[in-house]
């Protein structure tokens, strides 16, 4: 009889799984997962902080549709990826999380790496946290972990196994694998609650569709989507994780409806979580009078702040497809563009204040500016690449200049507001697509995990980072002219760093390509050199000190025009 060992048996049922690769730091006490991971053809993907491997791991779920695997040594090697799993928690993102641990023999006797409850700690950023005490049942806790990962609401999930019970050596045929342990259907909503929703937007004037970042997850019927928005002519939202998820964003439809919420009088919400970003679903952002129809497979969030006129607890992509096919048996498809053309002036108008910035020929030049040369580039050259949003304000512009051909393609940290997952992203959401990437951030976030840069020449990722320099952390010191003018007046304080610190010098330490950029036309020019050298590039944009994006200026406060 054949013998194998925890590590061994990590990597088989991983494979169960379909995963193709596992992003990891090195460490003694999880050796052994690497080389089971060898041995049974998964790709060993190793960064130079665990964070960035979390962050990696949360960007292939992303772009994938599929949960992201990290794998870290004990203690600090866990610890250090509690921004990460806390950033996947709050968006809903599956990712599965392996933990080592000091040997279980040695509990209590201040073993190396062995003194936190990391089970507890990371209890506190996922969803589901477990310590397994016995070899043979390794297995059955990673399909625990994929079922919990990919529960109502998606999220990460957390295991740990000491290092003496990995390397326990087991006999094979005394092992349990999992079979047909979770189903990837999704939940069909009450029908008497579809009629009502039916009728509802076959009655609406103006009606708005949201899509929530969660609907990634229950996309197995995406033409469903594409299909009902044509059929009643209904402008739509798309969080980010839904951006080229349903159409292709050449499709206007896709891009103009969040400006009309103020004036809708039917919203359908699927899978939206109603925090801050949609103005948790109340006045101002929404219509005081508009009728919620408010779809989640998660019954907890549908209500959450604000009322759901009609809750459908249910998949997005199988509740469209069953409100579809009662809308076509009750009414003719619209043709009427009158509500589409009005939702089309209203997101024009409100899209003004980023085409100012886009169009602007100031020197140094505009932020927006910078974003929209880049977006140019995209448009023309690279409308299959992948676009990672990192910075505060500097994702604003780039998300506003971007668009969205393909499922996955734009990637940016969810509700939390993490900066600097940047690095992190561009390495997983690359091993999700084999996509170039351009990795756009603002200067402070950049220097989060420069050494990244390391790990994506190791790893062959043909990348370009784009910095839009501003020599500050932008987003809170332009804010601060608004929400503390008083202060600011005296001097910034802690948010300003050095004035256009040369980060395109970095690129030499690899013999790659790195170049300083003050002439927006030259940023299309730099981004090709930088490809063209076929290692990882950075592209150091100055852009001035003043001009901000909308959001930022809302998030300080500013003063609306009349």
């Amino acid at each position: 009889m054949a013998k194998v060992n925890g590590g061994r048996l990590f990597a088989r049922a991983l494979k169960k799984e379909g995963v193709e690769q596992i992003f990891v730091l090195s460490g003694g006490h999880i050796m052994p997962i690497f080389y089971g991971c060898r041995a049974e053809g998964i790709q060993v993907v190793d960064v130079r902080h665990e964070m960035a491997g979390a962050y990696a791991a949360d960007a292939y779920a992303r772009v994938s549709g599929k949960a992201g695997v990290v794998v870290t040594t004990a203690g600090p090697g866990i610890t250090d990826t509690m921004t990460a799993m806390a950033e996947a928690l709050a968006q809903g993102v599956p990712v599965v999380h392996i933990g080592g641990a000091a040997p279980q023999g040695e509990s209590d006797s201040g073993p190396l790496q062995g003194q936190v409850d990391t089970v507890n700690v990371l209890s506190t950023v996922t969803k589901w946290s477990r310590k397994i005490y016995d070899t043979h049942r390794i297995p059955e806790y990673v399909s625990m972990a994929f079922r919990q990962a990919y529960g109502a609401t998606p999220g990460p999930v957390y295991i740990e196994c000491a290092s003496d019970i990995m390397k326990t050596l087991v006999e094979e045929d005394d092992i349990y694998y999992p079979e047909l342990y979770r189903t990837e259907a999704q939940p069909f909503g009450d029908m008497a609650l579809i009629e009502q929703a039916a009728d509802l937007l076959i009655e609406a004037k103006s009606p708005v569709m949201i899509l929530g970042d969660a609907a990634r997850f229950s996309a197995q019927y995406p033409e469903a989507i594409a299909e009902l928005v044509d059929y009643l002519k209904i402008p739509v939202m798309s969080q980010v994780m839904c951006r080229g998820l349903f159409a292709d964003e050449s499709n206007p439809m896709f891009k103009i409806g969040g400006a009309s919420l103020p004036v809708a009088d039917v919203v359908l919400m699927l899978s939206v979580n109603n925090d801050y970003r949609v103005g948790k679903a109340r006045p101002p952002l929404f219509n005081p009078q508009a009728k919620l129809i408010q779809v989640n497979p998660d019954v907890s969030r549908i209500g959450y702040n604000a009322p759901a006129h009609i809750g459908i607890v249910g998949g997005a992509t199988g509740v469209a497809k069953q409100i579809l096919e009662v809308v076509k048996s009750k009414t003719a498809k619209k043709e009427d563009l009158t509500w589409v053309q009005k939702a089309g002036q209203r997101a024009q108008a409100a899209a003004q204040p980023y085409v100012e910035g886009f169009t602007s020929n100031e020197l140094p030049m505009n932020p927006g500016r910078c974003a929209y040369e880049v977006g140019k580039f995209l448009a023309a050259e690279g409308q299959d690449y992948t676009v990672i949003c990192d910075g505060g304000d500097a994702a604003q512009w780039i998300k506003a200049a971007v668009v969205a051909h393909r499922p996955g393609q734009v990637v940016n940290y969810g509700p939390m507001g993490t900066i600097g997952t940047g690095a992190g992203f561009s390495l997983g959401a690359y091993f999700a697509s084999k996509k170039p990437v351009i990795y756009y951030t603002g200067d402070g976030s950049m220097g989060f995990y420069p050494m990244e840069f390391e790990t994506f020449l190791r790893q062959g990722v043909p990348l370009v980072c784009v910095i839009s320099n501003d020599s500050s952390w932008g987003m809170i010191k332009l804010s601060e002219t608004f929400a503390n003018p008083e202060e600011v007046k005296k001097g910034h304080i802690a948010n300003e760093l050095t004035h256009m610190f040369r980060y395109d010098k970095f690129p030499d330490l690899w013999d790659g390509y790195g170049e300083l950029v003050t002439d927006p036309e030259q940023i299309i020019p730099a981004i090709k050199r930088g490809f063209e050298s076929g290692k990882p590039a950075i592209i150091n944009v100055e852009v001035d000190k003043h001009n901000m994006s909308p959001i930022t200026k809302s998030f300080g406060g500013a003063p609306k025009k009349e």
